[in-house]
């Protein structure tokens, strides 16, 4: 969250002036508060008890003249509120188209930009002004009813000020507990709405494969997930409940309590009745808006501005480095005119095919079941040998290549992942033997396998392949192949033993590790995390971009769960297809 301070403190520091004739309009908006009680004692001591009461109708006669000053001032303050909220709307709005592009132009496109684009900065906006407000109504509201207090009776101010500035300081201290639950929220909010979008579009397969009941109880459980930390969420209005009554309601009866004693000293019933006003109409309401709008719209604007900027890079400042390598003039991996048959007499599964894949580049293989996705990765890594045409990992030839070669530049990721008897800690570095435990656990982090190490026992502990689940076994293999010098990856349905929202977590994180990504699809789903997708459909092959393959290919599409109406609706330019970039080629049999 230290991100969102300095974003924030940057913003006011920016609008120094506005918010100089902001806080001069605010004293005049709090002169009501600081004289309303005042007012009121003099009235009543000075006025009605005295006998005197044109001389009490006076002094009210001056509070209504002190409301018309501050109903001016609550105007031309929220006039101004404009000229400190928009300029930092303005440059939310500068962080999501930049960082979107930067994204873009490194080939992995963000949809959530346009819902950060809407929703999230609008969101910020409104809380951020609402914020702004509620704390700048806090400090002179209140600071206006304790000096009025002071002006009043020192006694007074010292019996309601200890009160509200407990109060103040419980809503301090729980407030840490409020921000991260309210983080929370918004974290299982989304893992939810992921989990539903995957199961809905993957609702295809869930019938046809029997797994409706499966697929209910894994939704349901992100839906109990979302419960759960909504609870925890409510649990916090008891906090809040218990910082007005000890800051809001606490200074009344104190005050009731200390009359006799008041009155003793001096002070007259209108003071005591003065000292009450300004405890239930200055510090009271002031107290509420403050503990209620942080509470809502401050915990919001601090979560929802948390995460735009970690999703985008600050305006003013250079772009990171991103994690794809600079475009080499060698390949990453060649193929040309590949050949490959199981049986000299068997129809060819590839058939002359050419494909450049250039270094740094997401590609994503997809094609209906048994069509020779598996074989493709096998000839890519030098686990097949073709009977015709060459491969090249890095430029060099895979054919005759010793293992030791082909393990430093590329490495593979079966469906059946292979994890042997010995310690986790072996498991995971025996590419990469040297590699110290900081190292691994950063590489868990940015997986999010972090739980899984710590559930298998810490580095140090011994597995043994029967006890893992294959989906355990899939993801310990992903995390050594991260932690692997290689900077080709081949994942060949290397995540098929895993729910989508993990796949998606995956493939995300490895399309932004240094290097090239090759994925052999298991869900459809993938391609449309890929800069350039392979179609396989027989002994063709078509390359282009899932855009481009909806437009251009009727098997794509049927594979993709498009029907004809869909395209027309979801295309702009339906029937043109995108340009093959610079370093692919192609050639499939008529």
């Amino acid at each position: 969250m230290s991100a969102v301070g300095e974003v924030t403190r940057a913003a006011l520091r920016a609008r120094r002036a506005e918010l100089c004739r902001l806080a001069g309009w605010s004293v005049a908006e709090a002169v009501p508060a600081g004289l309303a009680g005042l007012l009121t004692a003099r009235a009543v001591d000075d006025g009605f008890l005295a006998g005197r009461p044109a001389t009490g109708l006076l002094w009210l006669g001056l509070l209504a003249a002190a409301v018309l000053v501050g109903a001016v001032g609550t105007n031309r303050a929220y006039a101004l509120l404009g000229d400190v909220v928009e300029p930092f709307r303005d440059d939310l709005l500068r962080r999501v188209v930049v960082g979107a592009l930067a994204g873009a132009t490194g080939g992995r496109g963000d949809d959530a930009a346009v819902a950060r684009l809407t929703h999230q900065v609008e969101m910020v906006r409104d809380t951020y002004a609402g914020l702004l407000m509620v704390v700048r109504g806090f400090l002179f509201a209140a600071g206006a009813a304790v000096v009025g207090l002071f002006s009043l009776a020192a006694p007074v101010a010292v019996l309601v000020t200890v009160p509200v500035l407990a109060g103040l300081g419980l809503f301090a201290a729980a407030l840490p507990a409020m921000i991260a639950r309210q983080r929370q929220y918004v974290l299982a909010d989304e893992r939810l709405g992921r989990v539903a979008v995957t199961a809905v579009a993957g609702h295809r397969d869930v019938t046809v494969s029997g797994a409706r009941d499966r697929t209910a109880r894994w939704v349901g459980g992100y839906v109990d997930a979302q419960a759960r930390v909504e609870r925890r969420l409510a649990t916090m209005a008891a906090t809040r409940g218990l910082t007005l009554a000890v800051g809001g309601w606490v200074p009344v009866p104190v005050v009731l309590l200390a009359t006799p004693w008041l009155l003793r000293q001096g002070l007259g019933p209108g003071a005591v009745l003065g000292a009450l006003v300004y405890v239930v109409r200055g510090v009271q309401p002031a107290l509420h808006t403050l503990v209620q709008g942080v509470a809502a719209g401050g915990l919001r604007f601090a979560v929802t501005l948390d995460r735009l900027l970690r999703a985008h890079v600050p305006v003013g400042t250079p772009a990171p480095a991103t994690a794809r390598v600079p475009r080499q003039t060698t390949p990453a991996l060649s193929l040309r005119g590949v050949t490959f048959r199981y049986g000299p007499h068997a129809d060819p599964v590839l058939d002359g095919l050419d494909l450049d894949v250039p270094a740094g580049d997401h590609l994503v293989i997809v094609g209906a079941s048994g069509i020779g996705k598996s074989t493709l990765a096998g000839l890519m890594a030098g686990v097949l040998s073709p009977q015709a045409g060459t491969v090249r990992v890095d430029g060099l030839p895979v054919a005759g290549a010793t293992p030791a070669e082909l393990a430093g530049r590329r490495v593979l990721i079966p469906q059946e992942a292979y994890v042997f008897t010995g310690t986790v800690r072996e498991n995971l570095t025996y590419l990469r033997p040297d590699l110290p435990d900081p190292a691994i656990t950063r590489a868990a982090t940015r997986l999010g396998l972090t739980g899984l190490v710590d559930r298998l026992g810490g580095y140090d502990a011994t597995l043994r392949p029967a006890d893992l689940s294959a989906g355990e076994r899939q993801q310990l293999a992903l995390l050594r192949a991260w932690l692997s010098p290689a900077p080709l990856m081949i994942l060949d349905e290397a995540t098929c033993h895993l729910d989508p929202a993990t796949e998606a977590r995956l493939e995300e994180a490895f399309a932004d590790r240094p290097g090239t990504l090759v994925v052999i699809a298991h869900r459809v789903s993938s391609a449309l995390r890929a800069r350039r997708v392979l179609l396989l459909d027989g002994r063709a092959a078509l390359l282009d971009s899932h855009r481009g393959l909806l437009d251009r290919s009727a098997a794509y599409r049927e594979l993709v769960g498009y029907g004809e109406a869909d395209l027309l609706r979801s295309s702009p330019t339906p029937g043109r297809s995108a340009p093959l970039p610079a370093g692919y080629a192609r050639r499939s049999s008529p």
